[in-house]
Protein backbone atom coordinates (compact mmCIF):
# COMPACT_ATOMS: atom_id res chain seq x y z
CA UNK A 1 0.00 0.00 0.00
CA UNK A 2 1.37 3.34 -1.09
CA UNK A 3 1.31 6.23 2.04
CA UNK A 4 0.75 9.37 1.77
CA UNK A 5 1.24 12.89 4.34
CA UNK A 6 -0.98 15.17 3.59
CA UNK A 7 -1.38 19.25 4.48
CA UNK A 8 -4.61 21.03 4.05
CA UNK A 9 -6.07 17.97 2.34
CA UNK A 10 -3.29 17.47 -0.01
CA UNK A 11 -1.66 14.45 -0.40
CA UNK A 12 2.24 14.95 -0.66
CA UNK A 13 4.46 12.30 -1.75
CA UNK A 14 7.37 11.42 0.95
CA UNK A 15 9.88 12.06 -1.93
CA UNK A 16 8.08 15.53 -2.35
CA UNK A 17 9.02 16.02 0.28
CA UNK A 18 12.24 14.92 0.72
CA UNK A 19 12.85 17.26 -2.06
CA UNK A 20 11.36 20.47 -0.25
CA UNK A 21 13.72 19.46 2.63
CA UNK A 22 16.65 19.10 0.41
CA UNK A 23 16.12 22.54 -1.06
CA UNK A 24 15.54 24.17 2.38
CA UNK A 25 18.98 22.80 3.55
CA UNK A 26 20.96 24.22 0.83
CA UNK A 27 18.66 27.61 1.24
CA UNK A 28 19.46 27.84 4.82
CA UNK A 29 23.45 26.86 3.84
CA UNK A 30 23.10 29.37 1.21
CA UNK A 31 22.01 32.18 3.75
CA UNK A 32 24.82 31.15 6.75
CA UNK A 33 27.79 31.66 3.88
CA UNK A 34 25.99 34.64 2.70
CA UNK A 35 26.03 35.98 6.27
CA UNK A 36 29.27 34.72 6.81
CA UNK A 37 31.01 36.40 4.01
CA UNK A 38 29.09 39.58 4.69
CA UNK A 39 30.55 39.39 8.71
CA UNK A 40 33.75 38.92 7.02
CA UNK A 41 33.21 41.95 4.69
CA UNK A 42 32.87 44.24 7.16
CA UNK A 43 35.62 42.94 9.13
CA UNK A 44 38.13 44.17 6.47
CA UNK A 45 37.12 47.95 6.82
CA UNK A 46 37.90 50.49 9.42
CA UNK A 47 35.47 53.62 10.02
CA UNK A 48 37.63 56.76 9.98
CA UNK A 49 36.72 59.74 11.03
CA UNK A 50 39.40 62.08 9.17
CA UNK A 51 40.28 65.64 9.54
CA UNK A 52 40.33 67.46 6.47
CA UNK A 53 43.20 68.18 5.47
CA UNK A 54 43.78 64.57 5.16
CA UNK A 55 41.38 64.67 2.08
CA UNK A 56 44.44 64.93 -0.69
CA UNK A 57 46.68 62.68 1.12
CA UNK A 58 44.07 60.00 2.73
CA UNK A 59 43.27 58.16 -0.36
CA UNK A 60 47.07 57.25 -1.14
CA UNK A 61 47.49 56.17 2.36
CA UNK A 62 44.45 54.23 2.74
CA UNK A 63 45.21 52.81 -1.11
CA UNK A 64 48.99 51.48 0.01
CA UNK A 65 47.33 49.71 3.33
CA UNK A 66 44.77 48.08 1.36
CA UNK A 67 47.15 46.78 -1.26
CA UNK A 68 48.78 45.30 1.81
CA UNK A 69 46.31 44.31 3.74
CA UNK A 70 43.02 43.90 2.21
CA UNK A 71 41.63 45.81 5.03
CA UNK A 72 39.73 48.90 3.46
CA UNK A 73 39.53 52.05 4.92
CA UNK A 74 35.92 53.67 4.69
CA UNK A 75 36.51 57.46 5.36
CA UNK A 76 33.98 60.72 6.20
CA UNK A 77 36.37 63.45 6.14
CA UNK A 78 35.17 67.16 8.48
CA UNK A 79 36.30 69.56 10.52
CA UNK A 80 37.99 68.01 13.65
CA UNK A 81 35.77 70.05 15.86
CA UNK A 82 32.76 68.33 13.81
CA UNK A 83 33.69 65.04 13.72
CA UNK A 84 34.62 64.98 17.26
CA UNK A 85 30.92 66.44 18.42
CA UNK A 86 29.59 62.95 15.96
CA UNK A 87 31.67 60.57 17.56
CA UNK A 88 31.01 62.15 21.50
CA UNK A 89 27.05 62.13 20.21
CA UNK A 90 27.46 58.37 19.27
CA UNK A 91 29.13 58.00 15.10
CA UNK A 92 29.99 54.78 14.74
CA UNK A 93 33.58 55.18 13.74
CA UNK A 94 36.30 53.15 14.34
CA UNK A 95 39.60 55.92 13.97
CA UNK A 96 39.56 59.53 14.61
CA UNK A 97 42.44 61.07 12.71
CA UNK A 98 42.29 64.90 13.93
CA UNK A 99 44.45 67.62 12.33
CA UNK A 100 45.70 68.20 16.34
CA UNK A 101 45.81 66.69 20.01
CA UNK A 102 42.64 69.23 21.04
CA UNK A 103 40.05 67.66 19.69
CA UNK A 104 41.41 63.61 20.20
CA UNK A 105 41.87 65.10 23.64
CA UNK A 106 38.80 65.76 24.09
CA UNK A 107 37.49 61.87 23.21
CA UNK A 108 39.54 60.70 25.95
CA UNK A 109 38.64 62.74 28.24
CA UNK A 110 34.91 61.49 27.84
CA UNK A 111 36.41 58.16 28.27
CA UNK A 112 35.43 56.88 24.45
CA UNK A 113 38.95 56.81 23.40
CA UNK A 114 40.96 53.24 24.43
CA UNK A 115 43.61 54.32 25.62
CA UNK A 116 44.88 57.05 28.01
CA UNK A 117 46.44 59.82 25.52
CA UNK A 118 45.69 60.91 21.98
CA UNK A 119 48.28 58.94 19.95
CA UNK A 120 50.60 62.02 17.31
CA UNK A 121 50.75 60.20 13.83
CA UNK A 122 51.95 63.38 11.43
CA UNK A 123 52.75 67.14 12.08
CA UNK A 124 50.47 69.37 9.66
CA UNK A 125 52.06 72.76 7.55
CA UNK A 126 50.19 76.37 7.22
CA UNK A 127 50.98 77.92 3.62
CA UNK A 128 49.58 80.81 1.51
CA UNK A 129 48.20 79.78 -1.84
CA UNK A 130 47.09 82.02 -4.72
CA UNK A 131 45.80 80.91 -7.94
CA UNK A 132 48.45 81.06 -10.99
CA UNK A 133 46.27 83.58 -12.93
CA UNK A 134 46.40 86.09 -9.72
CA UNK A 135 47.98 89.45 -10.35
CA UNK A 136 49.60 88.75 -6.86
CA UNK A 137 52.57 86.60 -8.62
CA UNK A 138 54.88 85.68 -8.12
CA UNK A 139 53.41 84.96 -4.59
CA UNK A 140 55.21 86.17 -1.00
CA UNK A 141 54.12 86.78 2.46
CA UNK A 142 53.79 90.36 1.88
CA UNK A 143 51.04 89.48 -0.70
CA UNK A 144 48.24 89.80 2.39
CA UNK A 145 48.88 93.22 2.91
CA UNK A 146 48.47 94.20 -0.83
CA UNK A 147 45.45 96.21 -1.27
CA UNK A 148 44.35 94.37 -4.17
CA UNK A 149 43.55 91.40 -1.65
CA UNK A 150 39.69 91.62 -0.38
CA UNK A 151 39.36 88.47 0.49
CA UNK A 152 41.30 85.82 2.46
CA UNK A 153 40.04 82.25 3.21
CA UNK A 154 41.06 80.32 6.30
CA UNK A 155 38.90 77.77 8.16
CA UNK A 156 37.29 78.45 11.70
CA UNK A 157 39.77 78.49 14.41
CA UNK A 158 36.87 76.87 16.87
CA UNK A 159 36.44 73.87 14.58
CA UNK A 160 39.76 73.31 12.85
CA UNK A 161 43.27 73.37 13.92
CA UNK A 162 44.44 75.10 10.52
CA UNK A 163 41.99 77.80 11.34
CA UNK A 164 43.51 78.32 14.63
CA UNK A 165 47.31 78.09 13.26
CA UNK A 166 46.07 80.85 10.68
CA UNK A 167 44.40 83.06 13.30
CA UNK A 168 47.71 83.01 15.02
CA UNK A 169 49.84 83.43 12.45
CA UNK A 170 48.13 86.62 11.37
CA UNK A 171 48.08 88.00 14.68
CA UNK A 172 52.23 87.00 15.11
CA UNK A 173 52.36 88.94 12.10
CA UNK A 174 50.44 91.94 13.66
CA UNK A 175 47.80 91.63 10.83
CA UNK A 176 44.83 90.05 12.32
CA UNK A 177 42.75 92.92 13.33
CA UNK A 178 43.60 94.98 9.78
CA UNK A 179 42.80 91.65 7.74
CA UNK A 180 39.56 90.45 10.00
CA UNK A 181 37.07 92.18 7.34
CA UNK A 182 38.74 90.47 4.61
CA UNK A 183 38.88 86.83 6.02
CA UNK A 184 36.23 84.04 4.40
CA UNK A 185 35.49 81.73 7.21
CA UNK A 186 34.97 78.10 5.97
CA UNK A 187 34.25 75.46 7.97
CA UNK A 188 37.31 73.51 7.84
CA UNK A 189 40.40 73.66 5.68
CA UNK A 190 39.45 71.70 2.43
CA UNK A 191 36.35 74.09 1.98
CA UNK A 192 38.62 77.13 2.53
CA UNK A 193 41.01 75.56 -0.07
CA UNK A 194 37.75 75.14 -2.71
CA UNK A 195 37.04 78.95 -1.72
CA UNK A 196 40.44 80.47 -3.07
CA UNK A 197 40.46 77.36 -5.58
CA UNK A 198 37.56 78.58 -7.19
CA UNK A 199 38.62 82.22 -7.45
CA UNK A 200 36.18 83.42 -4.24
CA UNK A 201 38.83 84.39 -2.41
CA UNK A 202 42.32 85.92 -3.83
CA UNK A 203 44.45 84.24 -1.10
CA UNK A 204 44.25 81.17 1.10
CA UNK A 205 45.88 80.37 4.31
CA UNK A 206 45.81 76.31 3.66
CA UNK A 207 47.05 73.44 4.43
CA UNK A 208 50.31 71.74 3.18
CA UNK A 209 48.41 68.25 2.21
CA UNK A 210 46.22 70.13 -0.21
CA UNK A 211 48.64 72.92 -1.64
CA UNK A 212 50.42 69.34 -2.79
CA UNK A 213 47.67 67.95 -4.29
CA UNK A 214 47.87 67.55 -8.35
CA UNK A 215 44.81 70.16 -8.69
CA UNK A 216 45.97 72.47 -6.61
CA UNK A 217 49.41 72.61 -8.02
CA UNK A 218 48.41 72.70 -11.38
CA UNK A 219 46.63 75.82 -10.74
CA UNK A 220 48.48 77.80 -8.04
CA UNK A 221 51.10 77.98 -6.01
CA UNK A 222 51.81 78.26 -2.31
CA UNK A 223 54.57 79.80 0.03
CA UNK A 224 55.20 78.66 3.72
CA UNK A 225 54.14 80.46 6.10
CA UNK A 226 56.98 80.78 9.04
CA UNK A 227 56.64 79.01 12.37
CA UNK A 228 55.00 81.08 14.27
CA UNK A 229 51.67 79.44 15.06
CA UNK A 230 51.74 76.53 17.30
CA UNK A 231 52.90 73.18 16.11
CA UNK A 232 49.50 71.60 14.13
CA UNK A 233 50.39 67.88 15.89
CA UNK A 234 47.89 65.79 14.24
CA UNK A 235 46.78 63.13 16.79
CA UNK A 236 44.55 59.51 16.73
CA UNK A 237 42.66 57.44 18.70
CA UNK A 238 40.85 54.63 18.60
CA UNK A 239 37.30 54.64 19.99
CA UNK A 240 36.73 52.29 22.56
CA UNK A 241 33.17 51.47 21.85
CA UNK A 242 34.45 49.49 18.20
CA UNK A 243 34.33 46.13 17.42
CA UNK A 244 37.26 46.86 15.57
CA UNK A 245 39.55 48.19 17.75
CA UNK A 246 42.01 45.67 16.63
CA UNK A 247 42.17 46.22 13.04
CA UNK A 248 41.86 49.82 13.94
CA UNK A 249 45.54 50.02 16.01
CA UNK A 250 47.05 47.77 13.13
CA UNK A 251 46.40 50.35 10.77
CA UNK A 252 47.36 53.31 13.31
CA UNK A 253 51.06 51.06 13.96
CA UNK A 254 51.28 50.62 9.79
CA UNK A 255 50.88 54.38 9.79
CA UNK A 256 53.86 55.05 12.54
CA UNK A 257 56.10 52.25 11.03
CA UNK A 258 59.31 54.63 9.66
CA UNK A 259 58.84 53.13 6.22
CA UNK A 260 55.65 54.63 6.11
CA UNK A 261 56.51 57.81 8.22
CA UNK A 262 59.21 58.63 6.00
CA UNK A 263 56.83 59.07 2.88
CA UNK A 264 54.40 61.68 4.62
CA UNK A 265 56.28 64.15 3.41
CA UNK A 266 55.87 63.48 -0.09
CA UNK A 267 52.05 63.78 0.52
CA UNK A 268 52.78 67.64 2.73
CA UNK A 269 52.61 66.41 6.28
CA UNK A 270 55.79 66.07 8.56
CA UNK A 271 56.68 62.70 10.21
CA UNK A 272 56.51 62.42 13.92
CA UNK A 273 58.81 59.43 14.20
Amino acid sequence: MRHHSAIAGCPISGGLIARYGKAATILSTFLILLLTHSALAQSKEIRVAAAADLQSALPAIAQRYEAKTGVKLVVSYGSSGTLATQILNGAPFDLFLGADYVFPEKIVAANLADSKDAIPYAKGTLVLWARKDSPLQPLHLEALSDPRVQKIAIADELRAPYGRAAVAALTKLKLYEQLKPKLVVAENVAQASQFVLSGNAQLGLISLTTAMSPAFKEQGTYVLVPNIYPDIRQCAVVIARSDRRTEAHAFLDWLLASEVQADLPKLGLNPVR
